[in-house]
């Protein structure tokens, strides 16, 4: 029979694994990495993300360009897109795998299949965990930078900071979220059938306790 507990975990692990491949997917495509704005031109302020560049102009909208070439990128946001990049691809195969792994799914139903299905989520988290780790690291680094240089007071203050983005607090709540999950997916493969197999033993040797005891009675009388 199935733990409802186990089920439980395994569901809530894939749930906010998908809100975390969701959220790194956002983090991945948004521009607002850096947000930079200056008190000489109150009317426009500059965005800078992975892939593009915009300018915000309250009278004319906002207009984004992508980069022209990778060879003058910051090798800061090139670091990231490589991670950020093998986060994405990593949480989805690790997503993929717990489909075939979850205890409520009619396959693998021998003792084998089950050790199959354990060795799957064990495997299914790990991925989820390498995903957390690689989408926290370029946005963290990243946030360091930024701090670093807001703080530099070597630069002067005229000279216009860059501010966190949106995009690097989506991005940690992905890599928060990843962890979860495989933390989530990890708990649910400790309930084994081990500790079943170890309560039907003992109930069994209770029943055959109290069997013997009642022969013995009866002798008795």
């Amino acid at each position: 029979m199935t733990n409802p507990c186990m089920v439980f975990l395994e569901v809530l692990g894939m749930l906010i694994g998908m809100g975390g491949w969701f959220c790194s997917l956002a983090a991945t495509i948004m521009p607002q990495w850096l947000s930079l704005s200056t008190e000489l031109m109150g009317m426009e302020s500059y965005e800078q993300g992975l892939w593009e560049a915009c300018v915000i102009q309250e009278v004319a909208g906002t207009e984004c360009r992508p980069y022209d070439t990778i060879l003058g990128l910051e090798p800061k946001f090139m670091l990231a897109r490589i991670l950020i990049c093998i986060s994405d691809a990593t949480c989805l195969l690790g997503l993929l795998l717990t489909i075939p792994a979850m205890s409520q799914i009619n396959c693998l139903k021998s003792e084998e299949g089950r050790r199959t299905k354990r060795g799957l989520k064990i495997t299914a988290g790990v991925f989820l965990c390498i995903a957390g780790l690689f989408v926290l690291f370029p946005v963290s680094y990243i946030a360091h930078d930024i701090v670093v240089k807001f703080f530099d007071e070597t630069i002067p203050h005229v000279v216009p900071r860059s501010e966190f983005g949106d995009a690097l607090f989506i991005g940690w709540a992905a890599g928060l979220l990843d962890v979860v999950a495989a933390a989530l997916l990890f708990a649910s493969c400790s309930d084994s059938r081990d500790s079943e197999l170890h309560l039907v033993h003992h109930i069994q040797r209770q029943e055959i306790r109290t069997i013997d005891g009642s022969k013995k009675r009866t002798e008795y009388v």
